[in-house]
């Protein structure tokens, strides 16, 4: 008889359930989240009929952790539950919306008895794919967190300091900018700028990585420092230039975190042997590549077929039928992470690629605004790349955004 096995997963141990073919325990225990704990979970698994021939299916509300990891290793297929699927089981089993470790891992083994097809294991990649995971994920919530810091920076700046944000409006990174942050390191208060001579303002920039011009610069930053601006009283102008201090403390250490992973994902997302493929897409970089093999992985049966990339990264549209009722609207259930890729893909092909601007064009001459012309873009780009992975040959203009036709043109 077919047994099924529900783990409920948390930081200190992990509950187990073992449920057969009938909807009985088998088994329950609780182990410990070590060594000692997956090796009675083995056990207890060798017990119930597992074997190397047919490894018993594990359920878990989480992709990932040691215990995932583990569990992978031995080539048994593993489940990840989405926890709001999780909870529209649990309330099937229980109106009072009782809940309990050992309950959830009953209800986790009996999703895979009852609706184990509904589901999918997780993928087979690769450990080179991983690995370029965890780093491009790494990279993204890197760049998302010095985005965060630079924004609350320059809120503060607002409050005390209006000339240095007029200086550094103009650069791309705003205050984030590498000569942005030394010169609010020696010049943290329009006082401070005031008595910040030239060869201090010099040495900041040469520091700041700037080889060219430095004199022109020098003067350009000291008058526009110095230019007439409403001013803090003095105690509480110095007061918040500790706390930018501090801040800007902060937001070196985010900005070198982000350079020093970037590095990482180039140099692991290089070794891949997908590198080629993706990276000859226009708009596609290597940090980009990188983050979109993170999120499709290599394993190509994940994604039988270009409508389950498209709807797993939302750039589908999904409809809403109900009798004489029709809509049509863009999924907001979706791969996040893939999603803000696409965005910054799309917008990157626009100026790489003749057949992709072509396409936004029309898409916003038909009525469409940024957002959705951008996003038909990316599902446009996201069938060809799954046909490139797919036959391993790379980007290829023609074919992926054909001229017109004579008589469509006509």
């Amino acid at each position: 008889m077919k047994v099924f096995c529900g783990i409920d997963w948390s930081e200190r141990h992990h509950d187990v359930a073992l449920v057969d073919e009938t909807g009985t325990l088998v088994s329950r225990a609780r182990i410990s989240d070590d060594a000692a704990g997956f090796a009675r979970l083995l056990e207890m698994l060798g017990a119930a009929g597992d074997n190397p021939d047919s490894p018993m299916p594990v359920a878990l509300e989480t992709p990932r952790g040691l215990l995932v990891a583990a569990l992978r290793a031995t080539g048994r297929p593993v489940y990840a539950i989405n926890p709001m699927a999780a909870a529209r089981y649990r309330e099937r089993h229980s109106v009072a919306r009782a809940k309990s470790d050992h309950a959830d891992a009953v209800m986790l083994a009996n999703i895979l008895r009852t609706d184990a097809a509904a589901h999918r294991t997780l993928p087979a990649d690769s450990e080179t794919a991983q690995a370029v995971g965890v780093l491009a994920r790494a990279q993204q919530d890197a760049v998302w967190h010095r985005t965060r810091l630079a924004n609350e920076l320059r809120s503060l700046l607002r409050e005390y300091y209006p000339a240095f944000l007029s200086l550094f409006a103009g650069k791309p990174s705003g205050v984030a900018d590498p000569v942005a942050r030394a010169v609010l390191a020696v010049a943290p208060t329009p006082a401070a700028a005031a008595g910040c001579s030239r060869p201090r303002l010099a040495a900041a920039l040469r520091r700041a990585g700037r080889k060219r011009g430095i004199d022109a610069s020098v003067e350009t930053i000291r008058t526009g420092l110095r230019a007439p601006a409403l001013r803090q009283p003095p105690a509480v102008e110095e007061a918040f230039g500790s706390q930018a201090s501090a801040l800007l403390g902060i937001l070196d250490a985010a900005c070198r975190a982000a350079d020093d992973l970037a590095d990482a994902t180039r140099e692991a997302f290089a070794a891949h042997p997908d590198h080629q493929v993706i990276t000859s897409f226009p708009g596609l970089g290597d940090l980009l590549g990188a983050r979109v093999l993170a999120e499709i992985g290599d394993d190509r049966t994940r994604f039988p077929d270009a409508r389950n990339l498209k709807a797993y990264a939302g750039s589908s549209p999904v409809t809403r039928a109900s009798g004489r009722s029709r809509t049509v609207v863009h999924r907001r259930v979706k791969n996040q992470r893939l999603a803000a890729t696409g965005h910054l893909w799309a917008f990157g092909a626009l100026t790489s690629s003749a057949g992709a601007r072509a396409h936004y064009d029309r898409r916003r001459a038909g009525g469409d605004r940024h957002n959705p012309a951008s996003r038909h873009l990316f599902n446009r780009l996201l069938s060809a790349l799954h046909h490139c992975l797919a036959t391993g040959q790379p980007y290829d203009e023609q074919r992926a955004f054909p001229p017109p036709r004579m008589e469509d043109a006509a």
